[in-house]
């Protein structure tokens, strides 16, 4: 029997905007809905009726309607949405502009700023001129090598306010890991910062600076943000500008947002992946926006009056999510640093200060704060907290029961699922339904998703792949420079025939749950039996002894034999004894066939920038093939570790 970990009171869901939402399709179409499945099912079979719903319930801003929703719903890719509307994305999330706050950032090691709704739309309004000034239009590319701070949230506003397409990285990015996403969109203007801080120490972010800039001839202005230093050194950067100068010769006023039709590029997010150039993938202002309200307003239940939280740097698409809350009014509380400095409850003493209503988070990081033995319900006060999202990779049973242990008992705890794919979740939490150890509350509106056989048909309680069968309005236009849409249709429509697969592997259950096991490309499948690998890693990292692990299949004397590689915590060995406690556990908790061949000691495991292990790149190394785009990682050297090793070479 699946425990039920957290019941929303009855209060609780009739105050919620997805049960005011399910009321209003109940009226608008004549519907008698009394609970999500039916709502869900209905907003699947008319994808139509139900994006009008909620273009309407949101709020869309837009100077001119739309003529048609969409003009092919079995077509994908390629299906157009609200042809002939045109909006600003920009607009629609400066609505506000009063002494209410609007940002509250928080820097490691620095005191608590805010901005409000004013400060912002001014601040906006300073470089949307400084910009235009620049010479940058529509269709130009901005991009951001910035910190989590509001600087860049206001540089964000200004370019796409100008119908400017904004890409980010993140600052911990290498040279080539920036080339290799910037060096293909060829952006004209870049945000900067000076540097950053991490664990304690200061980064300087200017002579990397330097280095891109000698690759990119396309910049024309690179623009400096002070933050670890008051006036950063900016000789030598070419064509770089101090922020204050670059906005200086302006006074704040009325922000232009040049109208624009609903499928205008607002953002160029990149794939992570470790195997060659990341993935350009380009989304429209207004499927992003009508996407993320959805998930903001009726899955998240956000309002005006919420403090919302994300752990994320710029360089992943939760940043986009969590800023594009300021559609609704709400406080938006921007972290820029390690979340364990200097001690594993800094973040929930933020929490405490600022009263943090959702608090976004990854199951790393939850990982992390067990094998701390962080208590932050008995050291904080987390009293308005009534929301934690978990996403970036499966969240175990250990962590949903660590979180109402040890977090807050009348949480509503939502593991979430998507991807910088569609900007948005495939699989998402619902403030009317129970909470279940390990599962994904329900599949997003609107989104219709199935776990597939592999002869291409829906399964209930089993594992299968995660497809999406119709079209999505966040879903990429295109991919940059794939003028034929190959790159773009080999990327997830070749598998299942114009059906969308994810590269999940995932089980749905007859009440609409969802559990998530790992990549599907990274599935193992020994003697052809297909594993998850979240499946061997829940166990593994219960374990004491264990402070992290990674699972590869090895291609074997014509099979795959599972390797398991293990990242001892302080003050344990990789002995014989400890070697069968592993494999105890793992088929006392899975299953014998999920017991490794092989369990290796390694210092470390590889990670991408976004913290998501890479089994991918590991398999790639011990069978001797070339990892490109290193630069994705945020600990490259760890792939050293597994370069020819002897115990792999043997039975």
């Amino acid at each position: 029997m699946e425990k039920i970990l957290y019941n929303p009171p009855e209060e609780r869901i009739k105050q919620s905007n997805m049960y005011r939402f399910m009321n209003y399709v109940n009226d608008r179409y004549d519907k008698s809905f009394s609970n999500y499945d039916g709502l869900y099912q209905w907003s699947v079979e008319n994808i139509p009726q139900f994006w009008v719903a909620v273009w309407d319930f949101v709020g869309i801003k837009h100077s001119k309607p739309y003529d048609e929703v969409i003009d092919d719903v079995t077509k994908m890719p390629g299906a157009h949405w609200f042809s002939g509307a045109e909006l600003n994305f920009a607009e629609n999330l400066l609505r506000f502009n009063d002494d209410s706050t609007a940002l509250i950032f928080k820097g490691e090691g620095q005191d608590v700023v805010r901005w409000t709704y004013r400060k912002l739309n001014d601040e906006v309004s300073l470089i949307q001129k400084a910009l235009k000034k620049a010479g940058v239009t529509v269709g130009d590319r901005v991009a951001g090598f910035m910190p989590n701070m509001p600087h860049t949230v206001a540089a964000m506003l200004a370019a796409t306010s100008l119908g400017a397409v904004w890409s980010s990285c993140s600052p911990d990015f290498g040279i080539k890991g920036v080339l290799d996403r910037f060096g293909q969109i060829k952006p004209k203007v870049l945000f900067v910062a000076d540097g950053y801080y991490f664990k304690g120490t200061r980064y300087d972010s200017l002579e990397r600076v330097r280095g891109i800039i000698q690759e990119l001839p396309s910049i024309e202005k690179v623009v400096v943000v002070p933050y670890t230093v008051a006036a950063p050194e900016i000789e030598g950067i070419r064509d770089a500008v101090h922020y204050k100068d670059f906005i200086a010769a302006e006074e704040p006023g009325e922000i232009e947002f040049v109208q624009l039709p609903f499928e205008h590029p607002v953002y160029i997010m990149f794939t992570s992946g470790t195997t060659g150039l990341p993935k350009c993938l380009v989304q429209s202002a207004g499927g992003v926006l009508i996407n993320h309200l959805k998930e903001l307003i009726i899955h998240t239940d956000l309002k005006k009056d919420d403090v919302i939280f994300y752990l994320t740097t710029c360089g992943w698409m939760m940043w986009n999510w969590l800023v594009s809350s300021l559609a609704v009014g709400a406080q938006v509380v921007l972290y820029d640093g390690f979340p364990f400095h200097p001690d594993a409850l800094a973040l929930w003493r933020l929490a405490e200060e600022v009263g943090i209503t959702i608090f976004g988070l990854s199951a790393g990081y939850v990982a992390a704060l067990m094998k701390e033995g962080a208590k932050p319900g008995k050291e904080c006060n987390l009293e308005k907290l009534r929301l934690i999202l978990s996403t970036g990779s499966p969240l175990s049973v250990e962590g949903f029961e660590y979180v109402y242990d040890e977090i807050k008992r009348d949480v509503q705890l939502s593991s979430i699922s998507g991807g910088s794919d569609i900007n948005g979740c495939f699989a998402i939490g619902n403030p009317m339904l129970p909470v279940y150890a390990g599962e994904l509350q329900c599949r997003s509106l609107g989104m219709k998703v199935e776990a597939f056989d592999d002869d291409g048909k829906p399964v209930r309680n089993k594992q299968g792949e995660l497809v999406c069968l119709a079209p999505a309005p966040s879903m990429p236009i295109y991919f940059w420079d794939d003028p034929d849409g190959s790159k773009y249709k080999a990327a997830y429509f070749e598998y299942f025939p114009n059906v969308w697969r994810h590269g999940d592997y995932v089980l749905i259950n007859d009440r609409g749950g969802l559990i998530i096991y790992g990549r599907s490309d990274a599935t193992l499948n020994p003697k052809g039996v297909r594993i998850g690998t979240a499946e061997i890693y829940r166990p593994v990292e219960n374990l004491e002894e264990i402070q992290d692990s990674l699972v590869v299949g090895q291609n074997w004397k014509d099979d795959i034999r599972i390797v398991l590689f293990v990242k001892l915590a302080p003050g344990y060995e990789l002995t014989p004894e400890l070697k069968e406690k592993i494999k105890k556990t793992i088929r006392e908790n899975a299953s014998p066939r999920h017991v490794p061949e092989k369990i290796i000691a390694v210092p470390d495991i590889p990670y991408t920038l976004n913290m998501k292990k890479v089994e991918l790149a590991v398999k790639k190394v011990i069978e001797g093939q070339a990892v490109l785009n290193k630069d994705a990682l945020k600990n490259p050297e760890a792939l050293d570790y597994f370069v020819d090793l002897e115990e792999l070479k043997t039975d």
